[in-house]
């Protein structure tokens, strides 16, 4: 034990001795300095960088938001224009334009044209149609095919 005191001994004056070099404090300080320099510009890079994300984010938010108000601005368009108005006359208001007719068909006419829906005071029933998938509908499409 009396030969670790006096190793430690040793060395404590050795670093003691080595801090009154000047040399020795002139690095020391550089290190420290130039650590300090580098940890501010992480910390500034880092601060930009969730500051740029956030710039980002709200810009994003921005954009959307214009993109919204002008399909509000398109919507209020389309229900002042002429269009908008005669369709929801015709529906509403049941109003036609002059020289139109109304064709009434009979509701147990309609529901049998329909897929599925059980014609009201009949047992008969809407059978639908044989479903055809996608490559046969367009090569009887192409050649000119009707069912």
């Amino acid at each position: 034990m009396q030969i670790n005191i006096k190793q430690f001994q040793k060395q404590f004056e050795y670093y003691f001795a080595r801090l009154q070099d000047v040399q020795f404090l002139g690095q020391v300080a550089f290190v420290i300095i130039v650590l300090l320099i580098s940890w501010s510009g992480v910390r500034s890079i880092q601060t930009n960088y969730a500051l740029q994300k956030d710039i980002t984010g709200l810009k994003q938010h921005n954009d959307l938001q214009k993109l919204e108000n002008e399909n509000i601005r398109l919507g209020n368009d389309y229900y002042k224009s002429n269009q908008y108005l005669e369709l929801s006359a015709r529906e509403n208001f049941g109003l036609a334009a002059p020289g139109e007719k109304q064709v009434v068909v009979p509701e147990a006419i309609a529901l049998a044209k329909t897929e599925g829906v059980t014609v009201p005071g009949t047992q008969a029933t809407y059978k639908p149609t044989v479903k055809r998938n996608n490559f046969e509908a367009w090569i009887d499409f192409f050649l000119h095919r009707t069912n």
